[in-house]
């Protein structure tokens, strides 16, 4: 008798051990995905690097050149808004704080606040929190020059390194703020605002975990960054999921980091830029997000054979 449970139980743990060995056909989803992206990389007219981090348990799942340092462009104005938010928790700053903007914080580039002094205004006043939105939604590079400026109280240098003392202190080496929007001077003398996909992506993915600041001021960052009209919301078609994200783009750089509450498989993408050709009007994030929405899709709503099913949303 006792030899009989023996071999039962013996039976039954190689069963166990056969069925933990199963080769499931998600891996060779993931593997068909990647290769959809490297080929689509390929053929870019510039170098591209991504990643793509599923928000379920932190696994970057897709990566290509994500280590490598790309320029920013307007994608830097999400550790922008950061600090901005956490020296309001601080107690330095206020959302209801009002702004005075003259003709000396005029630049070029995105955004409407231009357009006022073109009208003749001789100075602005706007609170924070119109600046930090017309920052993120209107790209406004006269909005972020102003809160750089704001966070160093009233020195532009002070709060570049404001903003990078804040990434350093999350871990973020490599991320960096050093220069205001539109100073052709620091361009040429290769003083990029700076970043990697891997550290967008997770910096994105802190603010999602509201590890960035605290569970409100985070999910204030995250409905401003809903608002934007960004390459990743054109790649989703339904327009009930939400999609928070920052484009950027400069002559021969475009890039695009955000998160896509797909439900169930909810994740945060990177995809950057350079090299590209400057007539280029096409910008990758897109295409990417729309490769990698379609893998998540696909495993939001089938099992993990692959049988398609509706999940129900609670």
């Amino acid at each position: 008798m006792r030899k009989a449970v023996v071999m039962l139980l013996l039976a039954g743990c190689f069963a166990s051990s056969l069925w933990a060995q199963e080769k499931l056909p998600d891996s060779l989803l993931q593997k068909k995905t990647l290769q959809k992206i490297k080929a689509f990389s390929e053929n870019w007219d510039g170098v591209l690097g991504m990643a793509a981090m599923d928000l379920k348990d932190g696994e970057v799942v897709f990566q290509i050149n994500a280590d490598y340092v790309f320029p920013q462009a307007s994608s830097i104005k999400i550790p922008i808004m950061i600090e901005v938010f956490r020296q309001i928790e601080k107690g330095m700053l206020s959302l209801d704080s009002t702004i005075t903007i003259t003709s000396e914080d005029v630049v070029g580039g995105s955004g409407r606040l231009k357009n006022e002094f073109k009208k003749g205004a001789p100075q602005l006043q706007r609170t924070i929190q119109e600046l930090l939105k017309a920052m993120i939604i209107w790209s406004d590079n006269i909005a972020t020059n102003v809160l750089i400026r704001v966070l160093g109280q009233n020195d532009h240098e002070a709060g570049m390194r404001n903003v990078n003392t804040m990434l350093d202190e999350f871990g973020f080496k490599t991320t960096r703020l050093r220069r205001k929007m539109m100073d052709a001077k620091a361009v040429r003398e290769d003083r990029e605002n700076i970043s990697t996909p891997l550290e967008m992506v997770r910096l994105i993915q802190k603010i999602y975990k509201h590890e960035m600041a605290s569970a409100s001021s985070c999910s204030a960052m995250v409905a401003i960054l809903s608002r934007v009209k960004a390459g990743m919301r054109a790649a989703v078609s339904d327009t009930s999921i939400q999609v928070a994200a920052k484009p950027g783009g400069v002559p021969g750089v475009s890039c695009e980091t955000g998160i896509i509450y797909l439900d169930q498989r909810p994740f945060a993408l990177s995809v950057m830029s350079t090299f590209n050709n400057p007539e280029l009007r096409e910008r990758p994030a897109k295409r990417i997000t729309e490769i990698v929405y379609d893998y998540f899709e696909r495993l939001a709503h089938s099992n993990q054979y692959g049988h398609r099913f509706q999940r129900r949303i609670d």
